[in-house]
């Protein structure tokens, strides 16, 4: 009976629990290399974005009424990578006087144009530009010949802007890229229009 009895409590005795710390290891090592991999892509993201795209705030009233101040504008990088720069694009590129500074205006006159402003009119190899976007014709008056290699870029704001006119001819490959979408404020989104300015050489 007794071992009967034994046998039974034997039975009936649960299971010891064995402590699993390899598991415990193992759960933290994958935390951990979620996390990682988590940054990882995010990073390659950050950097696969900037390198097609960048982020611009308007600063200053030179493109009124085209744009305004405080605006956040995409600019794309990709554009003049597959294609290139034409009369009326509306681009960013970094300013030749202050290569740390970043401006935005319209595209002019192409390399070999002839860009004349005379009584308010803007001419580009004699054909003057019908131009619905800009806030006030120019006050001032001059002509210039663009150089290879070169633009030459005004701002909407004719008379409150600091362009070609005022400081030269934009090197080409200062361009940043394309203005493309006014993204901030929310209540401001739009595509930019770039206005095609015919000009024949």
């Amino acid at each position: 009976m007794e071992n009967l009895e034994q046998v039974a409590q034997t039975e009936a005795q649960p299971e010891a629990q064995v402590p699993a710390p390899a598991e415990e290891k193992t759960n933290w090592g994958r935390f951990i290399f979620d996390v990682v991999e988590t940054l990882a892509l995010a990073a390659i993201l950050f950097l696969g974005i900037n390198a097609v795209s960048a982020r611009v705030r308007v600063d200053g009233f030179s493109m009124l009424p085209t744009l305004e101040d405080g605006e956040f504008v995409l600019v794309s990088k990709l554009n003049y990578q597959f294609g290139d720069v034409e009369r009326g694009d509306i681009v960013v590129f970094h300013y030749p006087m202050d290569p740390e500074q970043e401006l935005i205006k319209r595209v002019i006159g192409l390399p070999g144009d002839k860009v004349s402003v005379q009584n308010g009119i803007v001419s580009v190899n004699g054909q003057a530009l019908n131009e619905p976007y800009i806030a006030a014709t120019p006050a001032y008056s001059g002509e210039w010949i663009v150089p290879e290699e070169n633009l030459f870029v005004l701002g909407d704001n004719r008379n409150d802007s600091s362009d070609s006119h005022s400081w030269g001819y934009l090197p080409s490959w200062q361009v940043v890229g394309k203005a493309v979408v006014i993204y901030w404020p929310p209540s401001f989104w739009k595509v930019i229009e770039h206005t095609e300015i015919p000009a024949t050489q």
